[in-house]
Order: C-alpha cells, then structure tokens, then sequence
C-alpha cells in the first residue's frame, strides 16, 4: 500500500472523528440555546418569566418606578431589540410614546405585528373608558384604558400567548411552556377568591387615586376608585381640578388616596390634610412595592394594603 494513501486514509478517519466530536460537544450548547425576550414593562417581564424560567434570556425596558407612558430610551435598548427573538409590549397606546422609535432604529422584522415574536398583550382584551373623543392632545389613553394587566384574570391570558409565541419559535419546548403556564393559571385561580373575599364588605367605598390606573382591577374586585387628581389621564392636576376633588371626596366621605412612584405625592399631601384623608402608595409593578417580586405578589400585596386602608 503506498504510504501517501495510507496516511490520506488516516488522516481522513482523525478529520472524522474530530468533527463527530465537536459536533457532540456542541450539541448540549445548541440544545440550551434560550430566547431571547425583550419586555417593555416589569408586569409583562414577570409574566415572561413564568412562562419561559430558564428557557430564556429576558430583558426589561422599563424601571418598576418608571411612568410606562413616558420612558426615556437609552441606547442599549435598541441593541436589546434588535436581537431578540420576542418582543412584549402592553399596546393599546401605552407605549406609543417611546417605543414606536426604538422598533424603527432595531430594524427586526421578527418584531411585526402579527409576527410569532411579537405579543401585543392589549389585542383581544375588551378595554375600558374609550374616550367618545378625545379633548385634550396630551391625554395618556386616547384608546381606551391600557392599565388592564393589574386585572389578574386578564393576566392569565396574557400569559397564555406568551406561552403560544414561546412554543411557536421554540417547538422542542412546548411542554415545558404549556406545564409553566397552567401552573401560573392555578396560582392565580388559588388567590382569587381570598382576593375577592378581602373586599366583600368594602364595595361601597369610594377610593380617590392620583391617575385613572385602576379601572379593571376595581371592576375585577367590586371596588370604586373613580376619583382622580389629575383632571384627565396624564394632565396635571390643576388648582381648580383640586378644589373640585376636594369637594367630593369631602361630600363623600372618600378617606383613601392611591399614588404610585412616579407621581407627585406632595400634591396628593396636599388633598389629604384638606380632606382628612390617607395617602397610600402602591405599584402595579413588581420591585415597586417591598415584597413584590412577581406578579402574583404584586396583586397579593395590593388586596393587602388597599383592604387594610379601606377597612
């Protein structure tokens, strides 16, 4: 046998069992391969992280003191987007103000509307207070109310399209997505009625809050949070707005005042002394309260707090 083919031979057989074993070592890396998830809101990212736990990598635009109407972008968030696989946003107009611009520089065309990476959790939900018109140009909700995700019912079905864009880009997965949301579902099934329950004797009440945040978890949980001290969604409050609130509150014995991070507790200070009233503050997201690090801990603690105050 010539030596030159004998070592041709050899050599192929090294070259094979060298690519079969980088293939092998390889494969657990492309196996663990995670999605990549970009979430506008904390609300949304705890969601996210229900579902996908260690199947994916997960970014959060928003701070949980952040006004999600009015984000300041930063330049990582393009970068951000520009690589993930999944994009959640809240939508009906919450986010029209900062992330319209952020998708436009990202160029990902996986981020569509109507794409499987895109979940726009506000379609199919039937959105409260749509404006028969809309009377001011800087008005926060000109779509109707986009705060309904603090409605734990309304959660679980966001979570179960998260679940559905999950499987639809990560087949392999699927299982694994679908056990983690049903998981979810139970939880929230499990607190429901110990969360109605806390306000069963409270539905009377009237609660005065800083901006219209709260429409769909009053409505979900019997309650009337439907005094505000701006005198539209996202105006500032005005003297005369004030003095209107006052009156009210005063007329009917309203002893409760929501405000959350972003918004201007001194002037809430301010309608309380006036009225004999409390201020309380609270978030809609997770890490905006102690003790909240997910969604469910979220609505757990806001049933605790509004409930004590209340009572």
């Amino acid at each position: 046998m010539p030596a030159v083919a004998y070592l041709s031979r050899n050599r192929q057989k090294a070259l094979f069992h060298y690519s079969l074993t980088s293939f092998l070592l390889l494969c657990p890396l492309i196996a663990q391969a995670k999605l990549h998830v970009v979430a506008t809101l904390p609300d949304l990212g705890s969601l996210a992280r229900e579902i996908g736990k260690e199947k994916i990598d997960i970014v959060v635009l928003a701070k949980p003191n952040d006004d999600p109407h009015f984000i300041d972008p930063r330049p990582d968030f393009v970068a951000s987007l520009h690589d993930a696989d999944v994009l959640i946003d809240a939508g009906a107009g919450l986010e029209v103000g900062w992330l319209p611009p952020l998708l436009e520089k990202a160029r990902n065309p996986q981020l569509g509307i109507g794409k499987s990476g895109r979940v726009k959790a506000s379609q199919g939900i039937r959105l409260m207070n749509i404006p028969t018109t809309v009377t001011r140009a800087s008005d926060a909700h000109p779509s109707g109310n986009p705060h309904f995700i603090v409605d734990p019912v309304v959660a679980k079905t966001i979570a179960q399209r998260i679940a559905k864009s999950f499987t639809a880009l990560d087949p392999s997965n699927a299982a694994f997505y679908d056990a983690n949301c049903k998981k979810f579902e139970t939880a929230i099934d499990a607190k429901l009625q110990w969360w109605r329950g806390a306000f069963q004797l409270l539905q009377d009440q009237h609660v005065a809050a800083y901006h219209d945040s709260w429409p769909y978890f009053a409505h979900r949980f019997g309650l009337k949070i439907d005094i505000f001290l701006e005198p539209s969604p996202g105006n500032p409050p005005t003297p005369s707005h004030l003095t209107e609130v006052i009156q009210k509150m005063k007329r009917d014995h309203i002893k409760l005042i929501l405000v959350e991070p972003y918004q201007d507790r001194r002037i809430a200070e301010k309608v309380a002394r006036s009225t004999e009233a409390t201020v309380v503050e609270v978030s809609q997201f997770p890490g905006g309260m102690p003790g909240t690090d997910n969604y469910t801990s979220v609505v757990n603690q806001l049933v605790k707090l509004l409930a004590d105050a209340m009572k």
